[in-house]
C-alpha cells in the first residue's frame, strides 16, 4: 500500500492542472478509501486546502478545525524553532518532492515517528501553487525494529560471555593436566588426542 501511495504522489510532481481538476471522483473515492495513512493538500504557503478520513485518524483534527492551518503545527516546538517545515517545502520545490522520516504532533500533543512523502504541484506556467502530503505512522514499526536490534545485541553478548567462559574453564582445565602428577589425555569423539599431559607423553 505505502509503495502505491509513493507512486501516486510521485505522477502529481510536473501536473500543469489543479488536483481537483483530473478525474476529482476518483481521486476523492481513492483518497476516502485510504484510512491509515493521512493524505492532504496543502496551498502554496503551507496551509491545509483538504483534509481526509486519514489524516483526521492519525493526526487528531476535524476538517473544520485544520483547514487554513499552516501544516507546522503537526510538527515538534525543537523542528519549528529549527525551521524545519519551511525547509520541507523548499526541498519539494526544488527537487519535486521530498520524503523523509521524524517525528509528528497529534492534537492531543502525542507524538508518533512519521514516514511523510511531500509532492509540489505546479500550475501551467510550472509555478508551485500546492503540495500533496501523504503521512504514515510507523512508530510500531520502528519500535519493533529496535526491539529486534536489541535481541540481537543480547544474544551477542550472551554467545561472547559463554565463550569467553568456556576458554576460560578450557584454560583451567588444560592447566590442571599438565601440573596433574598421572597421566592424563583428552580425546575428541573421532578419538583424537586433543591435550596430552608431561605424564602422559613419558609413557
Amino acid at each position: 500500500m505505502w509503495k502505491s501511495l509513493k507512486r501516486f504522489a510521485s505522477r502529481l510532481q510536473g501536473r500543469a492542472r489543479p488536483l481537483a481538476d483530473e478525474d476529482p471522483e476518483s481521486l476523492r473515492f481513492f483518497v476516502g478509501q485510504v484510512k491509515d495513512y493521512a493524505i492532504y493538500k496543502l496551498d502554496a504557503q503551507g496551509r491545509v486546502a483538504t483534509w481526509s478520513l486519514g489524516a483526521e485518524r492519525l493526526k487528531g483534527y476535524t476538517r473544520s478545525e485544520i483547514l487554513g492551518q499552516h501544516f507546522s503545527r503537526f510538527y515538534t516546538p525543537e523542528d519549528i524553532a529549527a525551521g524545519k517545515p519551511e525547509m520541507e517545502l523548499r526541498l519539494a520545490r526544488t527537487y519535486g518532492s521530498h520524503q523523509e522520516e521524524g517525528w509528528r504532533v497529534r492534537k492531543d500533543g502525542g507524538r508518533f515517528l512519521a514516514n511523510v512523502v511531500l509532492t509540489a504541484l505546479r500550475d501551467a506556467e510550472g509555478q508551485v501553487n500546492g503540495y500533496v502530503k501523504v503521512t504514515r505512522d510507523v512508530t510500531m514499526q520502528k519500535d519493533a525494529e529496535d526491539r529486534l536490534i536489541s535481541f540481537a545485541r543480547e544474544l551477542e553478548d550472551a554467545v561472547a560471555l559463554q565463550t569467553r567462559a568456556l576458554r576460560e574453564n578450557e584454560a583451567r582445565l588444560a592447566g590442571f593436566a599438565r601440573n596433574a602428577p598421572a597421566a592424563i589425555a583428552f580425546k575428541d569423539l573421532q578419538g583424537r588426542y586433543l591435550l596430552v599431559n608431561p605424564r602422559m607423553e613419558a609413557i
